[in-house]
């Protein structure tokens, strides 16, 4: 395996402000963009999300319903760019999802005898219901588990040599509406675009500002 140099990847990203819409990714970039998608961690592997992604000037159109008034200032970052994902996170998770999940998890081999998968849905039904039931936080819970995924996407495809801009100055209800989401048990959360920066990004000229490693991490 390669280790591509993490630091020179850091160091280039930047939540980029104004994109080329002249440029495109490619096939082959958005097969690679659905596998970061696919592949977060997650919590108890719950995969909580569910992904819009948009590429035409039509779906580009409908994502930028939620960028209108209050939020217009985001509607180039959706327009002008190659590709945009809409992050959504499910409403809630009972046991008939925690099965599913599981019994994908068993079709993909992750248990050697029986007894295993009932022990891993009996750990997912356990986390779960703390959340539930005694903190009392599974929507946000099952919210933390999609930005632990955007997290993991926008390094990911800054590794591809593609620029991006997480939005969450969005209207979410008026996405919930417009693709019919909270029927469907998911809410709109984030946006993100993708493609490529413009010269006149003013961002990407400015230097990266980042607190000292003395102030935010601790050796013990």
């Amino acid at each position: 395996m390669n280790i591509t140099n993490i630091q020179e990847i850091l160091n280039w990203r930047y939540t980029t402000k104004a994109f080329d819409a002249s440029k495109k990714i490619s096939a082959t970039a958005v097969e690679h963009i659905e596998n970061l998608l696919q592949m977060s961690p997650s919590s108890i592997n719950s995969q909580p999300w569910h992904f819009i992604i948009a590429s035409t000037n039509e779906g580009k159109k409908r994502l930028a319903k939620g960028a209108e008034g209050f939020f217009s200032f985001n509607a180039p970052k959706i327009l002008d760019a190659s590709h945009v994902v809409l992050f959504c996170a499910k409403t809630e998770i009972d046991d008939v999802y925690l099965q599913h999940v599981t019994n994908k998890e068993d079709d993909d081999g992750r248990f050697a005898k029986e007894e295993f998968k009932i022990q891993n849905f009996g750990a997912k039904q356990l986390f779960t219901n703390i959340h539930k039931y005694d903190l009392k936080d599974a929507q946000h819970w099952l919210e933390k588990q999609v930005y632990l995924n955007i997290g993991n996407f926008l390094l990911g495809v800054a590794a591809l040599g593609i620029d991006a801009v997480p939005m969450e100055g969005i209207d979410v209800k008026a996405l919930d509406e417009e693709f019919g989401l909270r029927e469907k048990g998911f809410t709109a959360l984030v946006m993100v675009g993708l493609g490529y920066r413009s010269a006149d990004d003013f961002n990407a000229k400015l230097p990266k500002s980042r607190l000292s490693k003395a102030e935010t991490i601790s050796s013990i």
